[in-house]
């Protein structure tokens, strides 16, 4: 089920971008293969695999890769696979023995991911980082945020944004072109490059002088009184996007100020006073009176909901956009496609699939017995 049905990739289990890239593979159904480690390092990030909405939609088995004999089970498995996915740091795959030119010496056809936050060369490719440090160094950090100081905008703009979709994107770029040529490659999908190109719009926007240099003076950074979040009268906010003039006309109109002469749109000195002023307009009402008045409106308009709230909404109702998982709500896979959806399944255990996987990769059950008592693999659950 889904279209990249019939493909299988393994994942050696990272966190961020790395389980997000292979959830968004593994939902439109592409049998992902998780490589866990044996036993948990540290706490479990979920009691309950219900939970973990990055870890769904694929098998997992549990490998120490430090051991002997690991990389050749990760090889095996390879033999058999379209493609790989690797979280580490510049050369770790390579001193596990399970780096691109050992894997694709077993398999030339496969794809091999590589998921980085510096990518696999440049003075900074050793250096560690997260998502912050990364967007940093793209100026998409200096541009969110208020006026005083960048905000980072929580971890989704570098690590799934610029590095989980990239990589996916990577990854099923590699599989239609060895699909062709019948040979693999490999990607090379750093959270810097793709938040660079993520943020390609305002950078081309500033190399035109089209873009000012500094938050909140901008169209969409919230300079602009038409294009912003607002409080209402019952603490709740508010989403206004009112770029064209034909929607800045219908909240003149709602809120009332059709009624005043009012400088032009788009002249910048007139924003913080035009903001000031639906300010206080929207404060004279709760959301949902707001709401009442201009959800659905040509305002583009949007109530700010909570994270509680957002599944719960008519418009995510009617299109399913969240599905349960044994009862817990999970945001649901996207694209959606007509004739091969895709199907989210709930996370597995750590393990959970050691022994099927191991077989059906041509593993014998006495070798099977072998490795979990030489401490490769741990017990399938």
């Amino acid at each position: 089920m889904g279209p990249l049905a019939g493909y299988r990739l393994i994942e050696l289990a990272g966190i961020g971008p790395g389980p997000m890239a292979a959830m968004l593979l593994g939902d439109m159904g592409a049998d992902i293969i998780r490589i866990d480690r044996r036993a948990p390092h540290g706490p479990e990030r979920f009691d309950d695999p219900r939970h973990a909405v990055h870890s769904r939609s694929r098998r997992s088995v549990a490998v120490d890769l430090r051991r002997p004999g690991a990389a050749e089970l990760v090889l095996r498995l390879a033999e058999r696979a379209d493609g790989l996915m690797e979280p580490f740091r510049p050369g770790v795959a390579e001193r596990l023995g399970v780096g691109p030119e050992v894997v694709r010496a077993r398999n030339p056809k496969l794809v091999y991911g590589r998921m980085t936050g510096w990518g696999q060369d440049g003075p900074l490719a050793a250096a560690v980082g997260h998502d912050i440090n990364y967007i940093a160094l793209t100026g998409a950090l200096h541009a969110i945020g208020p006026a005083d100081r960048p905000l980072p905008p929580l971890n989704l703009v570098g690590d799934y944004g610029g590095g989980a979709m990239l990589l996916a994107f990577g990854m099923v770029c590699g599989l239609l072109e060895a699909a062709r040529s019948g040979q693999g490659q490999v990607v090379d999908a750093a959270m810097v490059d793709g938040t660079a190109l993520l943020f390609g719009a305002a950078f081309g926007a500033f190399q035109a002088g089209k873009w000012q240099d500094a938050r909140g003076e901008n169209m969409v950074d919230g300079g602009a009184h038409f294009y912003n979040t607002y409080e209402t009268s019952d603490g709740r906010h508010i989403a206004i996007g009112s770029i064209e003039p034909q929607f800045y006309a219908t909240l003149l109109r709602l809120t009332g100020l059709a009624r005043e002469p009012l400088p032009d749109q788009h002249d910048r000195a007139a924003w913080p006073g035009l903001r000031a002023r639906l300010a206080a307009i929207f404060r004279t009402r709760t959301r949902d009176e707001w709401c009442a008045l201009m959800e659905g409106s040509d305002v583009c308009f949007a109530p700010v909901l909570s994270i509680a709230e957002a599944p719960c909404h008519p418009h995510a109702v009617a299109r399913g956009a969240y599905v349960d998982i044994d009862g817990v709500p999970q945001p649901a896979p996207a694209p959606r496609f007509s004739r091969t959806p895709g199907a989210a399944r709930v996370a597995p255990k750590r393990g959970a699939d050691t022994d099927q996987v191991l077989a059906e990769a041509g593993f014998s059950a006495a070798e099977i017995a072998a490795l979990r008592e030489d401490g490769v693999i741990g017990a399938s659950a």
